[in-house]
């Protein structure tokens, strides 16, 4: 099956969100399996509060998705996983991409 191109403000969000390291490291680790945040933390060798940002910005780019579990012992703990997502740039995927950008878009504005 192949992926449906996103349109251009996705694209340019979905980009804007893994054009970072730390963000790049976040999906890596990932990737292989789900993880709650002060492991991943330990993990990956940041802080809890920073990499909760990028957690935020990788969530509101539909790049990885949380959900809040309570632990045996009653503890909340809240896990990350990698959302199914595929991005082929290519010059075509790109221009279709840009016909369906919003007038300035706010990521423009960065």
């Amino acid at each position: 099956m192949d992926a449906v191109p996103p349109n251009g403000d996705r694209l340019l969000h979905m980009l804007g969100a893994l054009a970072n390291p730390h963000r790049l490291r976040i999906v890596a680790a990932l990737a292989s399996r789900r993880n709650y945040v002060s492991q991943l933390a330990r993990d990956l060798g940041i802080s809890r509060p920073l990499l909760h940002m990028h957690l935020q910005r990788l969530e509101s780019a539909g790049l990885v998705s949380g959900v809040l579990e309570v632990s045996a012992d009653g503890k909340a703990m809240k896990y990350f996983e990698v959302a199914p997502f595929t991005v082929a740039l290519t010059p075509t995927t790109v221009a279709e991409a840009a016909s369906t950008l919003t007038p300035d878009p706010p990521e423009a504005k960065d």
